[in-house]
């Protein structure tokens, strides 16, 4: 494959990944988890580093995702001494992701982890480093790391559908039915946290958290089934990441950055000409009334 066709087709994966991770994070009204946990990996990621002294390896992956988790706990745990979940969000995200750069700019040195690339990451990049995998040969890393990611995600929502609904539009519900409601929501910041992380190198923070929230806000208003909303969120993560890259060869500038203005366009596009909540459609619907 060309160098250009790994670059989409790996920024393709982020958005597959995120756009159905984000669907729930929209329906659980979650939506600023993800920006949260975005950024306070970057605090798993450096621990990692510290303990081990090398910047790949599964170590990494462990590291973020205990990171997301302890994320998820601080939250509820804030949020249950009466702290509302919005402020609990900021508090941790804040506090976590700020220690993260601390301890970048105090303890990393010259290795290459710096505050810029963890927000913006380096797409670029991605052909270079690779890894050779049984039949299919040499293919980038970051390729195959997130095609595991997806393979996961899709997995964990075909084998747990009926629980996620259930979860996601009525908890009390799913209590009473024996549904194991904690269970499920660490579980869904686990694939929060693997989806972020596999995405954090190659594409950085900004990128992840317009994935993981834009399609999936873009497929809410075009359809009110949980099961097209999943299909929708995707392809917009797609179309993105596609859009996005051109896009950016077009302006000549960030990739990574293109492609989250592309999720805003895709979202744009929504808001305006989407059949039912669409502002077209409101306006064709005068005797409606429509609610502030």
């Amino acid at each position: 494959m060309s160098y250009t066709a790994w670059i989409i087709l790996t920024a393709s994966l982020v958005g597959l990944s995120c756009g159905l991770v984000g669907t729930f994070l929209i329906l659980r009204k979650m939506a600023m988890m993800a920006d949260a946990i975005s950024h306070t990996v970057l605090l798993g990621i450096v621990t990692a580093f510290l303990i081990t002294k090398e910047l790949s390896g599964p170590h990494m992956l462990v590291g973020a995702i205990l990171a997301g988790l302890l994320t998820a706990l601080f939250v509820q745990g804030l949020h249950q001494f009466d702290i509302e979940q919005h402020a609990s969000i900021g508090i941790v995200f804040t506090t976590l992701f700020a220690v993260g750069v601390i301890l970048i700019t105090t303890s990393i040195g010259n290795a290459h982890l710096d505050v810029q690339h963890a927000l913006m990451g380096e797409i670029t990049f991605i052909p270079w480093e690779t890894i050779t995998l049984p039949v299919v040969g040499k293919v980038p890393e970051a390729t195959a790391l997130l095609t595991l990611v997806l393979m996961i995600v899709l997995v964990c929502i075909i084998a747990f559908y009926k629980e996620w609904k259930i979860t996601s539009f009525d908890p009390a519900l799913a209590a009473s039915l024996g549904i194991p409601v904690v269970f499920m929501h660490y579980l869904f910041m686990s694939l929060v946290s693997i989806t972020t992380v596999a995405s954090f190198d190659a594409v950085g923070a900004i990128m992840v958290v317009a994935m993981l929230i834009t399609p999936a806000a873009a497929a809410y208003l075009w359809t009110d089934k949980l099961s097209v909303m999943l299909l929708l969120s995707a392809l917009f993560g797609v179309v993105s990441a596609v859009a996005g890259y051109y896009i950016a060869a077009w302006v000549d500038t960030s990739i990574s950055a293109s492609m989250a203005f592309a999720t805003g366009i895709v979202f744009l596009i929504s808001f305006i000409g989407s059949p039912k909540h669409g502002l077209i459609a409101k306006y064709r619907r005068p005797g409606e009334i429509v609610a502030a």
